[in-house]
């Protein structure tokens, strides 16, 4: 019976023991770590959450407003042609009331 008693006693000396050993020490540590980084995940997770949602927002918000624009801008440059055709036409139409003009003095 004496052996399994020394036995005994010998394990829970190992167990003490095992806990101030530098690879116990390391494995907590790395414990730690692991659940540092689980954290840091999570984080980083919610952080790309939100930044893809306001960048397909944005996205969304920016090619409509592009496509609005290049919408005004042949808006207006159609109105611009046009403005210079009548300009160019008023032009004409000054000179020769013009020239009647002269012509009645």
């Amino acid at each position: 019976a004496a052996p399994r008693a020394d036995a005994a006693s010998a394990l829970q000396f190992d167990a003490v023991a095992a806990k101030n050993r530098p690879v116990s020490k390391v494995i907590t540590l790395l414990k730690d770590m692991l659940k540092q980084l689980e954290k840091e995940a999570e984080e980083d997770e919610e952080i790309y959450d939100k930044m893809a949602c306001w960048c397909e927002t944005n996205d969304k918000e920016k090619t409509k407003a592009i496509a609005d624009a290049q919408a005004r801008i042949e808006d207006l440059t159609s109105k611009i042609e046009g403005y210079t055709a009548m300009s160019a036409r008023l032009g004409t139409e000054i000179k020769n009331l013009e020239k009647e003009v002269a012509k009645n003095q």
